[in-house]
């Protein structure tokens, strides 16, 4: 069994598949491996698992945060283990299972490795106060709440607001920039301040599309880059953007 991490990144936020024993993963080896001193270095681990019962997914993965907790979906984090899954299995087209539902990727080249990403419908609830702000609940599979504004303590406002939502939550803080594009800032649950999200940028387009404010699809600006987010007449998002693969990491024996 080989002690190995496939490394990618999607708009700076950055992953690493496990290719060793799923039976070493633990929370406290989760954040031995992100730490960026000390270890690895990442936003998450990504598990790979076994495809699901009567055809509904090839594949899945487990989806750890960098504090040990698992997440139920991810967007980036699906991506990149998507583009991982492609290479190994020689397909560009199938289904990843994670703890948050199926999701469809379609892995594709265009001006480097793009993958898309069908997340499902993100259910919006009724809006809410929240330490001190307006909060927009979005379930995308997993927890989020939307803030349309960006206030310079943005960071503080975040963690507060994650933890004042029973099993923790996702925050995006946003800037409606015009009919198809939108500016937001990503405290992830877990994990703290993130260059970019897949899951949060749907969760910020279906927010903004649903109150009129945009048009899908929308161009959803992050402190890493921008995604696409195509949103229908149900909720469903499908998110696309570039993965870029960084490498592989070999764990020394003796760490």
């Amino acid at each position: 069994m080989r002690s190995t991490f496939f490394r990618a990144h999607g708009l700076g936020n950055d992953y690493l598949v496990w290719e060793g024993d799923p039976a070493v993963v633990s929370p406290a080896w989760v954040q031995r491996v992100c730490d960026r001193h000390a270890g690895v270095g990442s936003d998450g681990v990504l598990v790979p698992g076994p495809g699901l019962a009567a055809g509904a997914a090839e594949t899945s993965v487990r989806i750890f945060n960098p504090d040990g907790s698992e997440a139920e979906k991810s967007g980036n984090g699906v991506r990149i283990y998507a583009l991982w899954w492609s290479r190994w299995a020689g397909v560009d087209q199938f289904r990843v299972g994670t703890a948050g539902g199926i999701v469809g990727v379609r892995v594709y080249e265009q001006d480097g490795e793009c993958v898309a990403a069908e997340m499902g419908i993100a259910r919006l609830g009724e809006p809410e106060p929240l330490a001190g702000v307006v909060t927009w609940p979005v379930n995308v599979g997993n927890p989020h709440r939307v803030v349309l504004h960006v206030p310079p303590d943005w960071c503080e406002v975040g963690a507060r607001i994650e933890v004042a939502v029973p099993g923790r939550t996702n925050v995006q803080f946003v800037e409606v920039l015009g009919l198809h594009h939108v500016r937001a800032r990503v405290w992830e649950r877990g994990a703290g301040r993130t260059l970019a999200s897949g899951s949060s940028a749907c969760a910020v387009a279906r927010v903004v599309t649903s109150l009129g404010l945009c048009t899908s699809p929308v161009q959803v600006e992050m402190e890493g880059g921008t995604l696409r987010v195509d949103v229908d007449a149900a909720g469903g998002c499908t998110i696309d953007g570039r993965v870029v693969a960084i490498g592989h990491v070999e764990l020394d024996p003796r760490w």
